[in-house]
């Protein structure tokens, strides 16, 4: 399995967070969604994930930022029930 530059990863990451807060603080700026979006599609492509929340979660992953114990998700189950996932 091939896999990404970690320098590569990290210029990405924050590269999307502070494309992140600029369309945050002018939401109107068309220019400013499309760089968003030209990185968060690069890194979706370089992580091999179809959504920007899993690539980021998956970038983080890989460079060893995320958390040791991820918080469970509750969700409903077919007979009505919540359980825990």
């Amino acid at each position: 399995m091939l896999l990404p530059d970690k320098s590569l990863v990290v210029s990405l990451l924050r590269r999307y967070r502070a494309w992140e807060l600029v369309v945050l603080a002018e939401p109107h700026d068309l220019a400013s969604r499309r760089r968003l979006d030209d990185v968060a599609y690069t890194l979706c492509v370089l992580m091999g994930q179809r959504t920007t929340r899993d690539a980021i979660s998956e970038a983080e992953f890989y460079l060893g930022w995320a958390r040791s114990v991820a918080p469970t998700a509750v969700v409903r189950s077919r007979d009505g029930g919540n359980t825990a996932s």
